[in-house]
């Protein structure tokens, strides 16, 4: 009798054991957008640089830019004074001959089946002169991202994504950068300060490399591409999205113009 109740406490003891590690094992990566930048993807195939080609173009406004606003920063000193303009809204920032800035063009489809590991570099985004800059980040899913606080005040950095973790941290000034990293695709978060409302900003997060925010040239420049048919998307906070296909063949460049109009934002 004696030895059957060992017997019947070392197997329960066992079982325990087995339950605590396969409860520990296992992480919820479904709700965790701080993964490592170092953490395994799906094996996938590597893109031939002898054999891959490239995107080049422009994005343009076709019509008048409206007319940025001057921001009212008097709220704030540490905002208010320092600069030696005032500072303005940045939803549409316009070039020579109407080249736009400040839109994310980047590939929708065409990529599938190749592996591209989260950059070891972070990407980064300054507060400065109580303003985002950039106002428009790009990065990779599992890519870092460095928060900066240039000012001195204490900025709040809050991004409000639908598909990935939500957060909102307080950044004093001199403050060490802040790092996060995003675990989906989404195009694009919203990021705001609660303590100063005017700043604004937007954080694009693509699962490859193949994306580019355009400056105040309106230019782009999409490398390695493997031979192949591309969705191409271009985005923008205030005119949407508009996609073209183009097919890249071994070695070569295509070049490519996304156009938007002023009427869009308003529903026409």
């Amino acid at each position: 009798m004696r030895k059957t109740r060992l017997g019947i406490y070392s197997l329960a003891v066992g079982a325990f054991a087995m339950a605590i590690t396969g409860c520990g094992g296992k992480k919820d990566e479904s709700s965790d957008n701080t993964a490592a930048p170092g953490a395994s993807a799906p094996a996938g195939k590597m893109v031939d640089s002898a054999t891959a080609g490239e995107v080049t173009g422009s994005v343009k406004l076709d019509g008048a830019a409206p007319k940025a606003k001057t921001i009212n920063m008097a709220a704030e000193r540490a905002c208010s004074t320092g600069g030696a303009s005032p500072a303005m809204t940045e939803e549409v920032v316009t070039g020579d001959g109407g080249s736009l800035a400040n839109v994310v063009v980047y590939v929708k489809t065409g990529l599938d089946g190749y592996s591209f590991p989260a950059p070891a570099a972070a990407a980064k985004i300054e507060q400065q002169g109580c303003q985002y800059h950039p106002h428009v980040v790009a990065m990779q899913v599992g890519q870092n991202i460095d928060v900066v606080n240039n000012d001195q005040t204490t900025h709040n950095i809050h991004p409000i994504p639908k598909d990935n973790r939500e957060w909102n941290e307080s950044q004093p000034p001199g403050a060490t950068p802040i790092e996060k990293s995003f675990t989906r695709e989404e195009i694009a978060i919203p990021v705001k300060c609660n303590v100063h409302p005017w700043m604004k900003a937007y954080m694009a997060v693509l699962p490859n490399p193949a994306f580019q925010v355009t400056e105040k040239d309106g230019k782009f420049d999409l490398k390695n591409l493997p031979p192949g048919t591309y969705t191409l998307v271009a985005w923008h906070e205030l005119y949407g999205t508009s996609e073209q296909t183009v097919t890249v063949g071994p070695k070569e460049s295509k070049t490519v113009t996304f156009t938007f109009k002023p009427a869009a934002a308003a529903g026409d």
